[in-house]
């Protein structure tokens, strides 16, 4: 038998692994191990047949594939930055510093200067999260700031195991950071 939060350990419940573009979702589900489904939110609209794929990726009719979810079989995580607002009650919301985050998204070279600053806005002024709460789902905070994908995925295996419990009310406090709120009232370049 699986020791709890071992990484093959499957979740015991439904979970939306979300969070702000770049915090590192993919890369820590991707390391959740065997055990565990995991489950892109555009894969899932794909294969309910609410999604059109569009030059450059998919697009999601989100309210349609909400219609549609069924949580059926074994539990598992669907992943993306709009996971939350499927009707799932367990939300993990990860968090990345919004400067670090900044770092990443240029990083990646996916996304456009007023892409980032919006995503970086939105990270600081903590978008997903009050989302996932006015939805009253339970909430795990991860902050992937300066951590690996393989320890956030650590953390993340703990978490579907049932070895964490919610956090509660926010520990992260991006606007206290005086950097952050400097960074944020920059003028645009």
């Amino acid at each position: 038998m699986a020791e709890p939060g071992n990484r093959r350990t499957a979740p015991r419940a439904w979970f939306a692994l979300t969070g702000t573009p770049g915090c590192g979702k993919s890369a820590a589900a991707a390391r959740l191990g065997p055990g565990v489904a995991v489950e892109e939110v555009a894969a899932l609209a794909v294969r309910l047949g609410t999604a059109r794929r569009l030059r450059h990726g998919v697009e999601v009719d989100l309210a349609r594939t909400a219609a549609r979810f069924r949580r059926r079989g074994p539990p598992g995580v669907v992943v993306g930055h709009l996971a939350h607002l499927l009707p799932i009650r367990n939300a993990i919301v990860l968090r990345c510093h919004p400067i670090e985050l900044d770092g990443r998204l240029r990083a990646s070279g996916r996304f456009s200067r007023r892409q980032r600053a919006e995503n970086v806005a939105a990270e600081a002024l903590d978008l997903i999260l009050a989302e996932a709460r006015s939805r009253r789902r339970r909430i795990w905070e991860v902050d992937t700031s300066g951590r690996s994908p393989a320890g956030v995925g650590r953390a993340l295996g703990r978490i579907v195991a049932g070895v964490v419990p919610p956090t509660g009310r926010s520990g992260v406090d991006w606007l206290a950071d005086p950097a952050v709120t400097e960074y944020l009232l920059r003028p645009a370049p």
